[in-house]
């Protein structure tokens, strides 16, 4: 089985996001959605709603498990026997830490690190944007999956 994992916030998933997943999901027969816990950081939405919502957008690939970690990625692919890691790169910029990052977790586990230009409609596309745009009342709906977009709305009336 050739497996791979596809990590992040996802706070909230976005099409960028899905965009990469989908990609990987045709080259992998089981893509790992791993949905990483940062404790310091207030997310819009917990883990389980970013896991639910993204096992919801993902559905139709059929090779897709989304599961939650806390702490090094590299022990997530340890503990699931994942060899590869796929992140899209949106600009020069990310793939200078991205770079760094690949190099430590290779050197850490042996994990190797695939890196996929995001579609040029995403390039400039992230989680934070989104929900900033959003919570000043701007249309993200063409960003972000239906199901998503739809909790996003919800969520930020509910915090209005």
């Amino acid at each position: 089985m050739r497996r791979a994992v596809c990590p992040g916030s996802f706070d909230p998933i976005t099409n960028g996001h899905l965009d990469i997943i989908a990609r990987a999901s045709k080259l992998y027969d089981v893509v790992h959605v791993a949905v990483m816990i940062n404790q310091s950081k207030q997310g819009l939405f917990t883990v389980d709603e970013r896991m639910e919502l993204i096992r919801d957008v993902t559905r139709e690939y059929g090779n897709v498990v989304v599961e939650s970690h806390h702490g090094l990625l590299v022990d997530f692919c340890k503990e699931r026997d994942i060899p590869a890691i796929v992140k899209g790169l949106r600009a020069v910029s990310d793939f200078d830490y991205e770079l760094q990052m690949a190099q430590m977790n290779n050197g850490l586990s042996g994990v190797e690190t695939l890196f996929v230009p995001t579609n040029p409609t995403y390039s400039f596309l992230s989680s934070s944007l989104v929900k900033e745009v959003a919570a000043w009342g701007g249309d993200v709906s063409h960003l972000l999956p239906d199901a998503v977009h739809r909790a996003l709305v919800q969520r930020l009336a509910e915090k209005a």
